[in-house]
């Protein structure tokens, strides 16, 4: 695909967690696919190695520093980017953090306010900005979010991910209800096990979770980082254009089942 003629040509489409795992495939899926990409996270070199990447290859990035959880962060994000390139089309808030391993009375109040600084208010930080600049621009725009299998069942991660991960798809469906009439759509991702930087560090502190989390899934195998974020590509494509509100699963039918 090129510019000019991949599903997401001509939009421009902010990404958050774009330093690793499924973040940078989505930087790399989306670039291919023609989308400008605005790149967010807070490690900077590997922020900007991948946006110098993308450019490479003859993309459109921008690279921009920052943390989803402090709201000031991401209204300098949006706003470069709409300053650059004239406009927002699409955000795909990928940004998580996990734990697993401990139970519920074991989890310290640090490690809960993490969570659900970087799954719950990082996505309402986001949408908070991303949604007025899309507003602005006067034509479709997209939204997804990413949440979990956690976002649907018990899964054995941390009861307060559980619960982050349930808020995220609670933000989704009023976010979908609220902006429908206005051309913004807004889904979620349901991810089944992922291999991922996030991913190898919960295994590493768990390892008995591995065949749990793989053994799971209908497929027997955990999903790949740019498995999960060519389906973000879509659901921010007109490929998907009646489509808002869903919590799409991409899980290898954990969920199905």
């Amino acid at each position: 695909m090129t510019r000019d003629t991949g599903l997401l040509r001509d939009r421009v489409i902010m990404i958050t967690g774009a330093s690793s795992g499924i973040g940078a495939a989505a930087g790399h899926v989306f670039a291919t696919e023609g989308a400008t990409v605005v790149l967010m996270a807070r490690r900077e070199e590997r922020l900007r190695e991948l946006a110098d990447r993308i450019v490479a290859s003859g993309g459109r990035a921008m690279a921009a520093v920052g943390d989803v959880t402090q709201e000031g962060e991401v209204e300098r994000v949006v706003t470069e980017a709409v300053s650059r390139f004239g406009r927002l089309d699409g955000a795909f808030n990928n940004a998580g953090y996990a734990t697993a391993g401990s139970l519920l009375h074991e989890t310290d109040g640090a490690a809960f306010e993490q969570i659900m600084a970087v799954n719950v208010r990082g996505v309402w930080n986001c949408m908070r900005h991303q949604i007025p600049a899309m507003l602005h621009s006067d034509r479709p725009a997209a939204i997804v979010n990413t949440s979990s299998v956690a976002g649907v069942l018990a899964t054995g991660a941390s009861a307060a991910y559980v619960a982050a991960k349930h808020a995220v798809l609670g933000l989704t469906r009023a976010a979908a209800a609220e902006y429908a009439g206005r051309g913004v759509r807004v889904n979620a991702l349901v991810v089944g096990s992922t291999r991922t930087e996030m991913m190898d560090q919960v295994l590493k502190e768990t390892p008995s979770l591995e065949e749990q989390f793989v053994g799971r899934s209908m497929q027997r195998r955990m999903a790949e980082p740019e498995e999960i974020a060519r389906n973000a590509a879509w659901l921010c494509s007109d490929q998907a254009s009646f489509v808002t509100g869903v919590a799409m699963p991409v899980d290898g039918g954990w969920t199905a089942g």
